[in-house]
C-alpha cells in the first residue's frame, strides 16, 4: 500500500467518525455556510495577479516536520499582505499535521480565497468546507473516478464554491468536467513523491482550451516559477518554499517582489 492508499483508507474512517458527530444541518447552521466567499479564478485571472496561492502547512509525508507549531493568525496574513492572488490551507491532521479551525481562522484573517486542500472522497466533506468557510475544495484525479469528480464539482459549484481538480498524467484529464475551474497540475507524483516540472508542462500543453491551469508543488525558485508561467501556468500552488522559512511571509513577499520585477 502506497502513501496515497493509506491516507484515503484513513480518511474514510475520519468521515465514518465524522458523521456521527456532527449532521448536514449542524454543518448547515455555520456562519459561513451562506456567506459568499471570492474568487479563485477571478483573482488568479486579475490584470498583475502573481497567480500565486500560499500555502499553510506544518508538515507532509514525504518531509516530516516543514514548520510544526506554525499559526495562521501569523502566517496568513502576510501572505495577503505580499499579494499573493490566494490561499490553500491544509485540513488534514494525521499526514499534514492541520485542521479544519486553521481554514476558518484564515477566513477570518484575510479577504483572499481560501482552498480547503484535503483528500476529499465524500460528499460530506464538501458541506464541511463550506461550513467553514472555504472559497474552492481541491479534488484529486487520483483517488476519485469520473463519477465522484462530477457528483462532488457539482455539489461544490451548488454551494458557491469553486473546484481545483489535481490531475498527474493524461488519463485524469477524462475526469474533467464544466463544473471545475481550475486545473492543477501536480508537479509531485503522490505515489512516489518525485518531482517533474517537464512532465507539468507536458500535461498543461494538452488541456483543452479555457481550462486555467495551476502548478503544484515543487516550485523551489523564482526560476520555476517564471519557466512554469512561460509554458502558460497561470496558478502557481507554493507551499514548502514559504513555510520551511521561519518567517513564512517575508519569504513570500521576498518571492513576489522577486518575480514582480520579471513578470
Amino acid at each position: 500500500m502506497n502513501i496515497l492508499d493509506t491516507i484515503v483508507a484513513r480518511k474514510k474512517e475520519e468521515v465514518a467518525l465524522a458523521k456521527q458527530q456532527l449532521s448536514l444541518a449542524e454543518l448547515k447552521d455555520s456562519p459561513y455556510f451562506y456567506r459568499r466567499v471570492p474568487s479563485f479564478k477571478e483573482n488568479i485571472l486579475m490584470l498583475g495577479s502573481t497567480g500565486i496561492i500560499a500555502e499553510f502547512k506544518r508538515k507532509s509525508p514525504s518531509k516530516g516536520d516543514i514548520h510544526a507549531g506554525a499559526r495562521v493568525d501569523l502566517i496568513v496574513p502576510g501572505y495577503e499582505k505580499a499579494g499573493v492572488a490566494g490561499i490553500s490551507i491544509l485540513t488534514d491532521h494525521d499526514f499534514f499535521g492541520g485542521n479544519m479551525t486553521d481554514l476558518s481562522l484564515g477566513r477570518e484573517m484575510c479577504d483572499l480565497p481560501i482552498i480547503r486542500k484535503e483528500f476529499i472522497i465524500d460528499s460530506y466533506q464538501v458541506y464541511e468546507a463550506k461550513s467553514i468557510g472555504a472559497s474552492a475544495i481541491l479534488l484529486i484525479g487520483a483517488i476519485l473516478d469520473k463519477n465522484r469528480t462530477l457528483e462532488l464539482a457539482q455539489l461544490a459549484n451548488e454551494l458557491g464554491m469553486e473546484v481545483l481538480f489535481e490531475i498527474h498524467d493524461e488519463k485524469e484529464m477524462e475526469q474533467l468536467n464544466s463544473c471545475v475551474q481550475l486545473v492543477g497540475i501536480n508537479n509531485r507524483n503522490l505515489k512516489t513523491f518525485e518531482v517533474d516540472l517537464n512532465k507539468s508542462a507536458q500535461l498543461a500543453s494538452m488541456l483543452p482550451s479555457g481550462m486555467v491551469p495551476i502548478a503544484e508543488s515543487g516550485i523551489g525558485s523564482p526560476e520555476d516559477y517564471l519557466l512554469l508561467r512561460e509554458v502558460g501556468f497561470k496558478g502557481f500552488l507554493m507551499g514548502e518554499y514559504f513555510m520551511k522559512n521561519d518567517d513564512p511571509a517575508l519569504a513570500c513577499q521576498n518571492f513576489c517582489n522577486n518575480i514582480r520585477s520579471k513578470i
